[in-house]
């Protein structure tokens, strides 16, 4: 009878770890993708914006107007700036993710081989075994039939 893998409950749990880990990665993937999508929006509305100023400007402005458009950019490009902190406080993430990710598989896969091992000794070993009980029913059966002549 094949021996049971001993470290069986250390692999499901490092099943159960690994699978974990990666469900982490892909909502920190996610958040970093929507992280640099808020980015891209906002540079894309300062773009926006600023060509406005531009046209506005070819018409002709007054102080005022002009002062309320450069605010308004200026508060725009500290919000970029603060997203791109965002983004890139996101991709430091990902990447602790990954290499978390990267780990638990690693010790996932030591654990696997052993149980593989495991599994090839013991299927070794019960055929060992099989032939040894198959050659002694060989020699009983064929001692039996020398003795009957």
């Amino acid at each position: 009878m094949a021996q049971p893998f001993s470290l069986q409950p250390l692999l499901e749990l490092m099943q159960t770890r690994t699978d974990e880990a990666t469900r982490e990665l892909g909502k920190l993937i996610a958040a970093e993708q929507n992280q640099k999508s808020r980015l891209q929006m906002l540079e894309q509305y300062r773009e926006e914006y600023a060509q406005r100023l531009r046209e506005a400007s070819a018409e002709g402005l007054t102080r005022q107007i002009l002062d309320n458009y450069q605010d308004f950019l200026g508060r725009i490009d500290e919000a970029i700036g603060q997203q791109r902190m965002a983004v890139d406080k996101s991709e430091r993430s990902t990447q602790a993710g990954q290499e978390h990710w990267r780990a638990q598989n690693t010790r996932l896969k030591a654990i696997d081989t052993l149980s593989q091992r495991h599994e090839a000794h013991e299927r070794y070993r019960e055929g060992k075994q099989e032939q040894k009980l198959l050659d002694e029913f060989s020699t009983r059966k064929f001692s039996r039939s020398g003795q009957e002549e």
